[in-house]
């Protein structure tokens, strides 16, 4: 049985089907060529998952789709660099790497399986909730730069806040991994994994 750990979850795909993907201030001509290239290259690669069977061919496909999203997702952000599509490559990203993680977890079974499951759903929180502090800094730095004194205050508050919150929902998540694994357990044990759960994640 294969083991799947947090390092693995981690794993990026890779995320650029072509150095084009990465330019910034592409004309609408290139962001074309781009954009088919992507499409182009993500049917060559769903193709090559046509000879896998099971859930090595659910896991390619996965990847595949991960893969063409992203670069969906990155060329975006090239051809409209924005905060805002900066972020949604950054989502796009945790949600492909969760999206194969989990296909992974399909190999395990019992609570390896719940732990692999509760791993991929904390790693793309912990993602999408950096992605969302920085996106909440970097529009609450760009208003400060246009505003006074308090406003600037103000806006490292507001940074605070969404460094917090991300905090709080990696946490969370780390919470929820820490309980499910003490489910290999039973009376005393468990209850004394549940408890160290608790003091490590401030429950």
């Amino acid at each position: 049985m294969k083991k799947l750990n947090i390092s693995v979850i981690a794993l990026a795909i890779s995320l650029v089907f072509s150095t084009g993907v990465m330019a910034q201030g592409m004309s609408k001509k290139d962001y074309k060529a781009d954009k088919e290239k992507i499409a182009t290259e993500y049917k060559s690669a769903k193709a090559g998952c046509a000879s896998l069977s099971g859930n090595a061919n659910d896991i390619c496909v996965a990847e595949a789709k991960g893969k063409e999203k992203v670069a969906n997702a990155e060329l975006e952000a090239s051809y409209k660099p924005t905060r805002k599509t900066h972020y949604q490559a950054r989502v796009a990203k945790a949600e492909a790497d969760y999206t194969v993680a989990n296909e992974r977890c399909d190999d395990l079974a019992g609570n390896a399986k719940d732990v692999c499951v509760k791993e991929a759903k904390a790693a793309k929180t912990t993602a999408k909730a950096d992605a969302k502090a920085q996106m909440k800094t970097s529009d609450a730095n760009a208003t400060a730069n246009e505003k006074s004194t308090a406003a600037r205050s103000e806006a490292k508050t507001e940074a605070a806040d969404a460094r917090k919150d991300a905090a709080t929902d990696k946490l969370n998540a780390g919470y929820a991994v820490a309980k499910e694994k003490c489910d290999t357990l039973a009376g005393t044990a468990k209850d004394n994994c549940l408890n160290q759960a608790k003091r490590d994640f401030g429950k």
